[in-house]
């Protein structure tokens, strides 16, 4: 055999499989099914959502404060001496009435002062009175006087005209002239006593109000060796025992009415801004006296509430100033509201009464604004919720927020009840994807009940 047919041969041999594997491979490709067609499906995203609700909003704002007596008393001596007596409830804790003797000074010094004083002045008026009926005395005599002045002068005169005559001699005009000059004398005394009367008269008027104002001050001092309470308190920090001596400017101790209790919270201005209506919003500024802030907030209600495990209890308030500054550091309002006789308001194992020292949260509420729509904080972002329409697609809607209050916010425009509104987080959320919405009850109700409920601020 010829050597290149060999070599062909063997070449030929090498190939056979190589391609028959080929033509099989061919075959099989030429002989499968081709892909399988499928239809594309949307991506449905699962949101909770919840019907936009429509409620009767409760405007609320809640500071908290420490309650304080309205009325806080020290008892501080004016006058000196010897503690006679006490009150027998003068203890710390303990409540007196109004007007209940509380300490009793010794007066035996006082009342001295005071009968010496009443003594000197029953002896001025005396000499008032002696001093008036000499001066009647010495009218009477000026009269009589007078009158044998003028006798006294008509003799001088006829001793004159005879000793022109030489009927009588010169020593007997001079008598005569003699006894006119002294009546005359006589006169005039009489005259200037006369004219010192009413100088001595005043000075004796002066005496006697002296005198008096002396006494009245007297019968003040009488009158402060009893101390009485000046209205219903409750004692603290007594530092005096019958039979001790005192000092005038002394401390005995210190007292808190029991008529009024007051609680100063701490608003922001805004919190306070929302109680009121849209008329009124602009007359409200952070400054404003006493008259126009009540005036403003008539009529809002207030509330104090105490949070504790064992006995909450909250009391019934009335608003009664605002503080003239605002805080420095927080730039909080300072509002003080008041309750009235706490001690007749509390019931046992129900309510205690509300004493000082207590931290409490006062809640201000105004009235109900119907028709409100209120939605999650969480639910708006920045302006924008995001809704699910009728066919299930996720849209974008701005929105303007009125104010917000505890865990949610009202709104003022963009919505009007009832859209199907996102609570959960949409991120990413896409304008117009498909939404498989889960309606949450819970939280709309809980919503609703914090929208109109007490604990909403």
């Amino acid at each position: 055999m010829p050597s290149f047919i060999y070599v062909y041969a063997k070449r030929f041999v090498i190939l056979l499989p190589i391609v028959a594997a080929l033509i099989i491979v061919g075959y099989l490709v030429m002989q499968r099914p081709g892909p399988e067609k499928r239809s594309v499906q949307e991506s449905v995203r699962t949101l909770r959502i919840i019907e936009t609700p429509l409620v009767d909003l409760i405007p609320r704002a809640s500071g908290y404060g420490v309650a304080e007596p309205g009325q806080v008393w020290e008892a501080v001596t004016e006058v000196q001496g010897t503690v006679v007596s006490t009150h027998p409830k003068l203890k710390a804790g303990e409540m007196i009435s109004a007007k209940s003797v509380l300490v009793q000074i010794n007066q035996a010094e006082y009342e001295l002062v005071v009968a010496r004083l009443r003594a000197n002045i029953e002896e001025v008026r005396a000499k008032i009175s002696e001093l008036s009926a000499e001066e009647e005395n010495t009218k009477r005599l000026l009269e009589i006087e007078r009158r044998s002045l003028e006798l006294a002068a008509k003799s001088m005169e006829r001793r004159r005209k005879l000793l022109e005559k030489n009927n009588i001699s010169p020593d007997e005009v001079d008598r005569e002239e003699r006894n006119f000059l002294q009546q005359k004398q006589k006169v005039r005394q009489m005259e200037n006593t006369l004219a010192l009367i009413p100088s001595k008269r005043k000075t004796l008027k002066a005496g006697l109000e002296a005198s008096q104002a002396n006494l009245e001050q007297a019968k003040i001092d009488l009158a402060k060796t009893t101390i009485k309470s000046p209205f219903d308190l409750r004692l603290s920090n007594v530092e005096i025992e019958s039979g001790q001596f005192v000092r005038a400017g002394q401390s005995l101790f210190k007292a808190h009415g029991t008529g009024v209790t007051e609680v100063e919270a701490r608003f922001r201005p805004e919190q306070l801004r929302r109680l009121l209506g849209k008329d009124k919003r602009q007359q409200f500024q952070p400054g404003v006296g006493n008259q126009t802030f009540k005036e403003l907030f008539r009529k809002v209600n207030a509330t104090i509430r105490l949070q504790n495990e064992d006995w909450p209890a909250d009391w019934e308030a009335r608003i009664d100033r605002v503080r003239e500054t605002m805080d420095a550091k927080t730039r909080e309002i300072r509002v003080v509201v008041a309750v009235d006789k706490p001690y007749e308001k509390a019931r046992p194992g129900v309510r205690p009464p509300l004493t000082p020292g207590m931290f409490c949260e006062v809640s201000l509420s105004a009235a109900a604004r119907p028709e409100s729509v209120v939605l999650p904080r969480s639910a708006v972002h920045d302006r924008t919720v995001f809704v699910v329409d009728q066919q299930n697609r996720l849209q974008k809607k701005q929105v303007s927020v009125d104010f917000a209050q505890s865990d949610f916010v009202v709104i003022k425009s963009g919505l009007s009840g009832g859209e199907k509104v996102v609570v959960s987080d949409p991120s990413p959320a896409i304008a117009g994807m498909k939404v498989d919405p889960v309606f949450d009850d819970s939280l709309r109700g809980y919503l609703m009940k914090m929208s109109q409920a007490k604990g909403a601020h």
